[in-house]
């Protein structure tokens, strides 16, 4: 029996000399299985052996699972790897990368790879432009549709049929001459709008509703939410965010337009292999149209690039900025090429101010200031139990909530003159200085002052509690701009009051800087500071508020007034929140494994305290997968893990990984095996064997054993056939290494020789002879050399060895628990190891840090004291069981409403009980059959409300 070697040649020392020693793993996968990430970038790439093969299958194995976080360590080696392979692969590569280093072909080549990715965030920029306009006239269209219609072309708004009229024209109708049927008209449109949103967001792209800015912060931050992103969801987005504008709900379109921005990018990029396999650069894509999507929904490039920096990326690299940059210039210039709204402008409340501001008016803008923390502490605080009532009690009745709420909108803020309109339209109003603008409902006029005054308090009020009980409904909604239209609604009517104070007492000295030929008040500022305030309190925002309240004015002189309400705001929040904005809320709300980069801890504990410490492990030597503090089973004797060990395992589980050790009694650390690489070594193994299932005893090998010398062979089993593969290496010398050979393929009593380096199999039966003197080897088994077949050969071996990350990032159990958290942070492995001295003693993730963090949090608001409970904890007690039972008190008056309502409009053929008593939403038919739906599950709501 003859051996070849890989090339068909006889293997010599010389021609299969590594320049360093590879280890076991290395030498056992050198005959054509995997090759691990260390083994390539160390240069331990033997001759013959496909490494771009090995590259895709690290590539494939690496794919994230759902709702899962990155590891940001592992994907920097990724992508360093893939920058190698790429260098290596321009000598041998296609037809433009062939030719001399400075050949005309590769300098294209390099051309296109340098300038890649200012092609993708350019055509992402004009993609986000463009859906951008498009929003903005659809929006409008559709707000004014409810009105009435163009008699000379139905697909123009009021503004482009009457253009260039002041108040209205002849070729704008209204629905119908009698005012009753128009507010009819206007409930009926609103809910169909509003109908509609919701059942294309629920039937075809869920992720769709709400913001969206919460999710992606964890995503950028590298939390996995697969179809968050995808094109349904953008296309989803782009058409059911105009229709939910239009049907009046109190919600807005600049959150989302972050959303889709991002989608976009998403969409765009995945064209481009150089982002389609690499999160870190898709994370500097998300970062960029991010930057862009605020940009648009402005007008404001670089305050969309400070708000990226400030509230979106945890990880803003200065090219990350600068890209961030361009990508927001692009969609803006884009934007105002369209010009949507055919004034020049980029957003519809756009304005300039000419006059100056006294210095006075600082004791005002401090009470705006006041008023905009204020408001986004109490918006927040009210709209998390609204949410919390939603999520136990409407979140099957999502499509009837979204109606209500359109149809209860609209029947309010019909009668209201800042109400009815359009948000976006309604700032427009509120910001226009009176003198040489349109007088809309007499707001100029001192005669309709004081009714003015009443108007605009009714409408900041509704608007407060409509914006509560609105946003998180299950349709495209954000809350900058309702919180800006109550911001500005609350401004303007300071400003009139200011301004009757001042026409009330003009000889005053608290206003003797006014001049007496110049009006000394403009209410319109007030309405742009209390706006810029209002932001500022519901997002816990800054500078980047500051950047866009001045790229909407142009006026330089406004920027200390607007610095010093947003700062006042900011003292206010911190005083009374100081948990961050309702995005952060949101984070915290949802249970998304999310560490802002903006929180300082001091918990004075060490990591220790945190970790867990009972884990499954893998005996790098064999045995069975259970607890560290468990004994190992029989089959650790046989120095062999079962397969059927290790499925089980995977079914009793749910970890993302297993540290691997030398047994189970030192527990000495030698790696870490992800379980995606698990599943994916089994299913491969499958594969290989023609889909046939793998026996139970199949042996699964996880040690790493230390380096040594010997020689042995290895079978394999490709297609039906043991093919061989003969070793030998030295651990002596001053160049230490290996020489390869290739073994003989056998089938039956059939032999022939194989190319081995064809195929990469991971099923293998080794047998090593003559190892140096101690070194450890797995236990040696030689197969027949006569007579050798696949019914004579004992159970095949899965070697998992290439699978495993032989240096986790690992820290003492002593390490501050703050240190850990900023390990987190700035490096972002998924998971980290505890060891002492080699010794494995736990491990700690991102979630088990958040949750001792809401502990401690929960600790220290029941007691003044931490460590207290007390009279502080049953205070807190008691205040959690009030609150459920107002959820459960308002949810049956809910059903009470319904089935009343029902029983009225003959729909029902029962009055119902009283509230106090039974209540059923459904027949007894019908409510037994959704309980038959519902079993199982492991979150149910409540179907019937009993009360004792």
């Amino acid at each position: 029996m003859t051996s070849t070697s890989a090339t068909g040649a006889a293997p010599t020392s010389s021609s299969f000399r590594p320049r360093h020693r590879p280890s076991f793993s290395s030498r056992s996968l050198a005959a054509g299985s995997f090759r691990s990430v260390d083994s390539v970038e160390a240069g331990n790439v033997s001759v013959g052996l496909p490494v771009d093969q090995h590259f895709e299958e690290i590539e494939a194995i690496k794919r994230y699972e759902d709702f899962t976080t990155i590891d940001w360590v592992q994907d920097a080696a990724r992508a360093q790897l893939r920058r190698r392979l790429q260098q290596q692969k321009k000598n041998n590569g296609g037809f433009w990368e062939r030719g001399r280093a400075h050949g005309w072909r590769r300098r294209m080549a390099n051309a296109y790879e340098a300038g890649q990715a200012w092609i993708v965030v350019s055509l992402i920029g004009a993609c986000i432009g463009l859906n951008a306009a498009f929003l903005n006239i659809v929006t409008e269209w559709l707000s004014d549709f409810k009105h009435g219609h163009c008699t000379t072309a139905f697909y123009l708004n009021e503004s482009f049929c009457c253009w260039g009229a002041e108040k209205g024209c002849d070729e704008w109708r209204r629905w119908s001459s009698f005012g009753l049927l128009n507010y009819l008209f206007y409930i009926l449109f609103s809910i169909f709008f509003a109908y509609v949103a919701a059942i294309l967001v629920r039937s075809f792209a869920p992720y769709a509703a709400g913001s969206g800015i919460s999710e992606i912060k964890c995503i950028i931050g590298g939390f996995i939410m697969k179809g968050f992103l995808s094109w349904q969801t953008l296309l989803i987005k782009s058409i059911g965010l105009p229709l939910a504008i239009a049907s009046g709900l109190s919600v807005g379109k600049e959150g989302p337009s972050v959303h889709y921005a991002v989608c976009t990018g998403n969409v765009v990029s995945r064209f481009f292999s150089k982002y389609r396999n690499n999160a870190a650069k898709m994370r500097e894509i998300m970062s960029a149209c991010a930057a862009a999507g605020v940009a648009v929904a402005f007008g404001s490039p670089i305050g969309g690039v400070l708000f990226s920096l400030e509230e979106m990326a945890p990880h803003f690299p200065l090219k990350t900025m600068w890209r961030s940059y361009f990508c927001a210039l692009v969609a803006t210039a884009v934007l105002a090429a369209m010009n949507p709204f055919r004034t020049g402008q980029l957003v519809m409340f756009q304005v300039s101010y000419d006059r100056d501001w006294h210095f006075f008016e600082v004791v005002f803008f401090v009470l705006l200031g006041i008023f905009g923390g204020l408001y986004g502490e109490f918006v927040i605080k009210w709209n998390l139990r609204a949410q919390a009532f939603r999520k136990k009690y409407l979140k099957q009745y999502a499509i009837e909530e979204v109606t209500f709420l359109a149809g209860i909108t609209a029947v309010i803020c019909y009668s209201n003159m800042f109400l009815r309109i359009d948000m976006t339209e309604n700032m427009e109003i509120l910001f226009h200085e009176c003198e040489g603008q349109v007088d809309y409902e007499g707001l100029c006029e001192p005669n309709h002052r004081w009714r003015m005054v009443f108007s605009l308090t009714c409408a900041c009020i509704i608007r407060t509690f409509l914006v509560i009980i609105s946003y998180g409904c299950k349709v495209p909604a954000g809350i900058f701009v309702p919180s800006m239209a109550i911001g500005a609604t609350f401004g303007r009517l300071v400003g009139i009051l200011v301004q009757a104070l001042h026409e009330a007492n003009p000889d005053s000295r608290f206003f003797a800087s006014c001049k007496p030929d110049i009006p000394c008040i403009t209410p319109g500022t007030y309405a742009f500071l209390g706006a810029a305030a209002a932001l500022s309190g519901i997002m816990h925002i800054t500078v980047s508020v500051v950047v866009i309240m001045f790229e909407l004015t142009g006026a330089l002189t406004y920027i200390l007034p607007t610095m010093i309400v947003v700062g006042v705001t900011k003292a206010v929040t911190d005083r009374y929140g100081g948990k961050g904005g309702i995005a952060d809320r949101m984070i915290w709300f949802n249970g998304f494994p999310f560490l802002d980069t903006k929180d300082e801890h001091s918990f004075g504990v060490p990591v220790s305290r945190v970790m867990i410490p009972d884990l499954v492990v893998l005996p790098g030597g064999g045995g069975d997968p259970t607890s560290s503090t468990s004994s190992s089973s029989s089959s650790s004797s046989s120095g062999w893990l079962e397969l059927r060990e290790v499925q089980r395992m995977l079914e009793s589980t749910r970890f993302q990984g297993f540290p691997v050790v030398r047994d189970l009694q030192s527990k000495l650390l030698l790696g870490y095996l992800g379980r995606t690489e698990l599943v994916y070594g089994i299913e491969r193994a499958r594969r290989e064997r023609g889909g046939m299932e793998l026996p139970g005893n199949t042996r699964c090998l996880f040690r790493l054993p230390e380096e040594g010398g010997g020689w042995g062979e290895e079978w394999y089993f490709r297609s039906g056939s043991w093919e061989r593969e003969e070793w030998e290496c030295w651990g002596e010398g001053e160049s230490p290494g290996c020489v390869l050979g290739a073994g003989d393929a056998h089938d039956g009593d059939q032999q022939q020789n194989v190319n081995t380096t064809t195929t990469n199999p991971i099923i293998s039966i080794t047998g090593t002879h003559s190892p140096s003197p101690g070194t450890p080897t797995p236990t040696p088994y030689s197969p027949p050399q006569d007579t050798l077949s696949s019914t004579t050969l004992p159970p095949p071996t899965l070697d998992f060895s290439h699978f495993i990350d032989p240096t986790p990032l690992t820290v003492h159990p002593s390490l501050p628990l703050e240190t850990v958290m900023e390990i987190f942070k700035k490096i972002g492995p998924r998971v980290i190891l505890i060891e002492h001295r080699g010794t494995l003693c736990g491990c700690v993730t991102i979630k088990d840090c958040l949750a001792y963090q809401a502990k401690v949090e929960n600790l220290e608001g029941a007691s003044p004291h931490v460590g207290g409970g007390g009279e502080g904890g049953r205070e807190r007690e008691r205040e959690r069981e009030m609150e459920e039972r107002s959820m459960e008190w308002l949810w049956e008056w809910i059903v009470w409403l319904v089935q009343w309502g029902g029983w009225k409009l003959w729909l029902t053929g029962r009055r119902p009980d009283s509230p106090g008593s039974s209540i059923l939403m459904f027949s007894e038919d019908e409510e037994s059959e959704r309980e038959g739906e519902d079993a199982g599950e492991e979150e149910e709501e409540l179907v019937v409300i009993r009360r004792p």
